[in-house]
């Protein structure tokens, strides 16, 4: 990859290269207290966030994350989730990767060292790096009650993220030492990449004075345009506060229509009886239809 080749004389020879394709757009960029030492995350009380975020030319950003590289009392500069054909045109095109579709957008993550809490996307997603090191600590998506999830709507860059991560402290979390114990951990050089499954929970720290990597997030498995990230947030609504008896009902109907533990929900029913389950891709429309009057209040 031209970026990787780039990056391998010096880290302001990653950034350089990046700017042959900056727009003109001001990226959000957080800048981190020196004394967080990188760590992007809640305040003590959950009320607010320990960085501040503004916006900023990237040229401007990329020269104070340089004149901060070799001061570790020095603040953290950290620009995450970069649209590369909005603020880098031409980018993706330079630095294609054959096994990713040509429609998916990249992103670049690019910044002094940081960690990022462990979170989960809800997304395929490739990350290769490109300059620097980061190392993954990978939980399982069934780890969740083990992780101490914060809220869902109050979070530093729209994924929830686990409270007892960072860290690792057991005595005032004790069931993440059960999380610890099936945590995978993998250290990326420049040119390596690793693909994490939908769903994954995974804490991201860049160790390198200037780290660059870049991202792919698709849906490989999509029937249709709705994300079943929304599907559980209705079903909170809808179902979480009800009685016990019945949301355990609705677990069961749900194993037996969603998740399908049996099999097919209509298998007794002859294949051209089966209406819009025979096949949910061609049943898809009519489906969306009838939740959206439903939604609408019509």
């Amino acid at each position: 990859m031209p970026a990787t080749r780039a990056a391998s004389t010096a880290p302001s020879a990653a950034l350089d290269y990046l700017l042959e394709f900056a727009s003109d757009r001001k990226p959000q960029v957080f800048c981190g207290d020196p004394v967080n030492a990188g760590h992007y995350f809640y305040t003590d009380d959950l009320s607010g966030f320990n960085f501040t975020r503004s916006e900023m030319a990237l040229a401007d950003a990329f020269a104070q994350m340089l004149a901060h590289a070799d001061n570790p009392s020095a603040p953290t500069t950290y620009i995450g989730s970069l649209v590369a054909p909005a603020y880098l045109p031409g980018f993706a095109e330079a630095n294609h990767i054959a096994i990713v579709p040509r429609s998916v957008e990249p992103r670049l993550w690019i910044g002094n060292p940081s960690t990022a809490a462990a979170h989960y996307d809800a997304y395929e997603n490739l990350a290769c790096v490109i300059a620097g090191e980061r190392t993954f600590t990978l939980y399982p998506p069934d780890a969740i009650g083990d992780l101490y999830v914060g809220p869902i709507d109050n979070t530093m860059a729209g994924q929830p993220a686990s409270l007892a991560a960072p860290n690792g402290d057991t005595a005032r979390y004790p069931r993440f030492a059960a999380a610890q114990a099936r945590a995978i951990t993998v250290t990326l050089s420049p040119g390596d990449a690793l693909f994490l499954p939908k769903l994954w929970w995974h804490q991201v720290e860049a160790k390198a004075p200037v780290n660059v990597m870049l991202n792919y997030w698709w849906d490989a498995t999509a029937t249709g345009p709705d994300a079943p990230s929304l599907a559980l947030l209705h079903a909170m609504i809808a179902i979480a506060e009800r009685p016990e008896a019945e949301r355990m009902a609705f677990r069961a109907f749900f194993d037996h229509y969603v998740f399908r533990t049996e099999g097919h929900p209509l298998a007794h029913v002859p294949e051209d009886r089966r209406g819009v389950l025979g096949d949910l891709r061609a049943g898809y429309g009519q489906i969306r239809a009838m939740l959206v009057r439903a939604l609408r209040g019509h």
